[in-house]
């Protein structure tokens, strides 16, 4: 596409509707994990498929949208041939050796102590994502979705994700989802503008991306598709499964809120031994990035300003260079470093390269009741196994979308999150979200005359589970649980 053309329009309505929105407005959800069980897997998803809440329009009361690892999607008849064009990182898994030490889930966070998702848990094969307005609908939703999926030989329920009611608050209690790329093509997009949209391509597979070129997605052989269900491709190669699809990331994060509050508490504590209220709220800020109403501190450094909760058209190099404001290593300056990237700082060469490294975010936190449950509805214990006694606690779903798991999630995960030397830092991963090995991490809040640093962080989200998806386009998603057959024509 030349520069400055108009984008090509999106085909909404072949589009799943996660990748268009959020669902804010439906505010009970929950995710089903689900195995293969035998050939009627096929025929049951074509009872579903009609069901599944496409793009072009705000779902009014109930969505549902469904995606697949790479072994559901050899399950499901697609091999051969057909697994070309899928990427590395999908076709290994989340949970492969070298993948593991890549994203730091190593330690307690490794794939063996997995509630599911890791090398001793049901394998998964298939995820629904289920949301309603309320949780009677989401009830109903549920059950409709059971019926027309489970049963002898199609489909088993490996665990249910369950999710508090949606806020506009994250775990720790920091207002979350400010900060979100705009996809260009959108009707937000087009009214916000601004350096915050990025091309489609970038989470859309069959559209320019930010380097003007289509992203690799996986192309069929046209006798693949001898009845016409799927797009061709633009140099009219063969069938295009990946068009209008995206790889979607899902992973569950156990918060430990009382370890962070009390590591809070135990730092900040005055000579004589007396608790700080304000020194930890501010250190938590620090550490975070912004206040808890989502005010960020390059524009609010020292106190938590309300009116700024909603402020995301700010950068880092010209306004806090040397991380007065908001610390060098601070979660939200490292998972969006905005005009900060080297090798042109404070240019729009640097912020055009941190636009090749954004995420669409669609996760949601759960609560006390809502952790990996087996089908009976008891929480999982260690290595899959359903356990009697209390779930994992409160955490967040975190759920992204990404046309290329590499350079997107992993790399922000590995090369800023988990990364102990960004931006100058020599011993300092993300103080929130990092990786820790051992508790030898450090954060440091810069300063004049002299910075502060505060040593022995220990972990305070852990991986529970884990998985890399393909979420199809609708007439992909048709494709996959027809009835014919999967083979050249004649």
């Amino acid at each position: 596409m030349a520069a400055g053309s108009e984008p090509e329009p999106l085909e909404l309505d072949d589009i799943q509707g996660i990748l268009v929105r959020g669902y804010s407005s439906l505010t009970a959800a929950c995710f089903l994990l689900l195995t293969i069980a035998g050939p009627a897997a096929r025929p049951a998803l074509a009872r579903l498929v009609p069901k599944a809440t496409g793009g072009g329009a705000e779902p009014p009361q109930r969505a549902v949208n469904l995606a697949f690892t790479a072994e559901g999607v050899r399950r499901l008849g697609l091999d051969g041939p057909g697994a070309g064009g899928f990427s590395q990182e999908f076709l290994t898994g989340m949970a492969e050796p070298n993948r593991s030490r890549l994203l730091g889930d190593v330690g307690e966070n490794a794939p063996r102590h997995w509630l599911w998702g890791g090398p001793g848990t049901p394998p998964v094969h298939a995820l629904a994502l289920l949301y309603a307005r309320d949780e009677a609908l989401l009830t109903a939703l549920e059950a409709e979705v059971r019926q027309d999926l489970l049963g002898a030989d199609a489909f088993t329920e490996t665990a249910r994700l369950g999710t508090a009611e949606l806020t506009d608050r994250e775990p720790f209690g920091f207002r979350d989802g400010i900060s979100q790329p705009l996809v260009e093509g959108l009707p937000k997009a087009a009214r916000a503008g601004g350096d915050e949209v990025v091309k489609a391509g970038e989470f859309i597979l069959g559209y320019p991306n930010e380097y003007g070129l289509l992203t690799d997605r996986p192309l069929l052989p046209a006798g693949y598709d001898a009845t016409g269900l799927l797009p061709r491709a633009h140099d009219g190669s063969g069938a295009d499964l990946g068009r209008n699809g995206s790889y979607l990331v899902l992973r569950q994060f156990r918060q430990d809120l009382d370890g962070f509050r009390q590591y809070l508490e135990d730092a900040t504590r005055r000579p004589d031994g007396t608790t700080d209220p304000e020194a930890a709220g501010e250190l938590a800020a620090r550490m975070m990035g912004r206040w808890p109403s989502g005010a960020p501190l390059v524009r609010a450094p020292h106190r938590d300003d309300p009116a700024l909760a909603s402020d995301n058209d700010f950068g880092y190099f010209h306004t806090d260079p040397e991380g007065l404001g908001c610390p060098l290593g601070a979660h939200v300056r490292r998972a969006h470093p905005r005009d900060s990237l080297d090798p042109d700082p404070g240019t729009a060469r640097s912020i055009a390269i941190g636009r090749r490294h954004r995420i669409l975010r669609r996760g949601r936190a759960y609560g006390p009741d809502g952790g990996a449950h087996g089908p009976d509805g008891r929480a999982y214990g260690p290595a899959g196994a359903a356990a009697s006694g209390t779930d994992d606690g409160s955490g967040l779903h975190f759920l992204c979308l990404n046309a290329n798991i590499s350079r997107q999630f992993e790399f922000i995960q590995h090369t800023w999150l988990n990364n102990p030397t960004f931006n100058g830092l020599y011993d300092g991963p993300d103080p929130i979200a990092g990786a820790r090995q051992d508790h030898r991490s450090t954060f440091t809040a810069q300063a004049r005359p002299v910075r502060t640093r505060y040593r022995d962080l220990p972990q305070f989200v852990y991986v529970r589970g884990g998985a890399y998806f393909f979420l199809p386009g609708l007439r992909a998603l048709r494709y996959l649980c027809e009835g014919t057959r999967m083979e050249p024509g004649p």
